[in-house]
């Protein structure tokens, strides 16, 4: 039985891949005096720390000018859920199991990642300034005993083997989002118990799985 079911953000609910590029790009291009884009930046971009990655560009002081301009930038590119989520996080209330969140992102920035409507629908938010951050199992754990649920009675559904990892140290199932941002394979290699590979199966999928409300 499982009484909840506990989400990453990025790459699974939210699709924000070509605007954490494009807030690379933009940062690249205005420390370096010179246009950065997306095309040029490095391969794994989107999954590599962004110090890592604008460090690589060439620009000097990367924390520094990501701690003044990460947000504004983010804040301006193109984010939307994904098809599916808002139906598939309704079925899953309906159905009497709680729902959380365990993302890396800050809590300011939840208000305008993501819309008022999946902000209702999740019973807690665990941000990066709550917990240390996944593979660490500890934001799971966090969110478990916020919510009352032990780790028996719930499934996580992440995106990379990192979200696995997290999952599979508190005890939690694992679930994999094969449509974000480390493909199916990577989450199978990391241990998921199974991959969904469409976000329209969020509610159906995660109901199949031995997702039900717990007895009482």
């Amino acid at each position: 039985m499982t009484g909840a079911v506990l989400f990453d953000m990025d790459g699974v609910l939210l699709d924000s891949r070509e605007a954490v590029l494009a807030t690379l790009a933009g940062i690249a291009t205005a420390a370096l005096g010179r246009r950065v884009a997306i095309t040029d930046l490095p391969r794994a971009a989107a999954t590599t720390p962004r110090t890592e990655v604008l460090a690589g560009l060439g620009v000097r002081n990367p924390d520094a000018l990501c701690a003044t301009w990460w947000d504004p930038a983010l804040a301006t590119a193109a984010t939307a859920l994904f098809p599916g989520v808002l139906d598939g996080l309704a079925a899953i209330k309906d159905a009497g199991i709680a729902t959380g969140l365990v993302t890396l992102q800050k809590r300011g920035r939840l208000p305008w990642l993501l819309p008022p409507g999946v902000l209702a629908l999740l019973d807690v938010t665990v941000c990066r300034e709550d917990a240390a951050p996944k593979p660490a199992p500890d934001g799971v754990r966090l969110a478990l005993a916020r919510l009352g649920v032990g780790p028996a009675e719930a499934v996580f559904l992440g995106d990379t083997p990192g979200d696995v990892r997290a999952a599979l140290a508190a005890g939690v199932t694992p679930v994999g989002a094969g449509w974000g941002y480390a493909g199916a394979q990577a989450l199978r290699d990391a241990g998921a118990a199974v991959v969904l590979h469409d976000p329209g199966w969020i509610g159906p999928g995660l109901l199949g799985h031995r997702v039900t409300a717990p007895a009482r």
